[in-house]
């Protein structure tokens, strides 16, 4: 991939104006819609279920890119091609037969992630790295956002590409939690393809300028 893209997290929006801000994302410089679903077991937060999907299906006009923070995600990866997730990004963490996991996703439609938190190690990725789609790279702790940047996460980054590139996988990199125009280039230097954002985009005074910027940063040799 080339171009490097911008996926705004929804888990910021303002819940009370979802409409406007899809609306806002449709016609901004975004590529994606970061979906965040969380469980309140796997992380201790709740989002939104099935029904906020799919009201954010029926007007979102982008790839719906769907994030599952929850223990057992097999069991709704079905639910989740109807609702329309274009790709379905699931957590190593939960996952006891990933590579069953990431064949049932692709057999329902979708591209399949694999998300791994702070502590993980990208390494254990390598044996299905040709069968994943994206890796969904967290920069912050999930389950909550607004956090902090972790540092660490530029060298996951370029040894996650490292193993993409020596496998000659198609896998892209997207980076989860705390991105911003501080570190949008760099990330994408060390080997980032998408950048998710959400407090810093939702909470900007001109959101559509706040993606263009991040877009640019995030394309600039």
């Amino acid at each position: 991939m080339t171009t490097k893209l911008i996926a705004p997290s929804i888990l910021a929006a303002d819940f009370a104006n979802l409409q406007r801000d899809i609306e806002m994302v449709n016609k901004s410089e975004a590529d994606w819609f970061h979906i965040d679903i969380m469980d309140g077991v796997f992380v201790p937060n709740i989002s939104f279920g099935m029904p906020v999907l799919a009201a954010i299906s029926r007007h979102a006009k982008k790839t719906i890119d769907v994030h599952l923070m929850i223990t057992d995600p097999d069991r709704y990866i079905e639910d989740f091609a109807n609702l329309g997730a274009t790709n379905l990004t699931v957590h190593y963490e939960a996952c006891t037969h990933l590579h069953r996991t990431l064949q049932a996703i692709k057999a329902a439609g979708m591209k399949a992630g694999v998300a791994i938190n702070p502590h993980t190690n990208v390494d254990l990725l390598k044996d299905v790295i040709k069968d994943i789609d994206l890796v969904c790279v967290m920069s912050v702790n999930p389950g909550f956002g607004g956090q902090s940047f972790i540092e660490n996460t530029y060298q996951k980054v370029q040894r996650l590409k490292e193993i993409i590139v020596t496998n000659n996988a198609p896998t892209l990199i997207e980076i989860d939690g705390g991105v911003t125009n501080k570190n949008a280039a760099q990330l994408a230097k060390a080997g980032a393809d998408i950048l998710v954002a959400g407090s810093f985009v939702f909470k900007a005074e001109n959101q559509m300028e706040t993606i263009k910027d991040l877009k640019t940063l995030a394309n600039s040799k």
